[in-house]
């Protein structure tokens, strides 16, 4: 079973961490580039934005689908 609070402890404390917990590897690949591209874009100032909502969809997704398929 997934465990919604621990996809979204890790996308928290890196983005796409949550994602790839949840076997979900595209939207993990988008969140490591574009998390990055976002702390440095604004100067650091809207980076946390996106931990934020990284942590969200995460535990949402979790939450939604709390088995994982076979072989996943």
């Amino acid at each position: 079973m997934r465990d919604p609070g621990l996809a979204a402890l890790l996308s928290f404390l890196i983005p796409g961490m949550g994602q790839l917990y949840n076997g979900k590897w595209g939207r993990a690949i988008f969140w490591f580039i574009f998390t990055p591209g976002l702390w440095l874009g604004t100067g650091g100032l809207l980076g946390w934005v996106a931990h934020i909502i990284a942590a969200i969809t995460a535990h949402n997704y979790a939450r939604r689908h709390p088995y994982r398929s076979v072989g996943g």
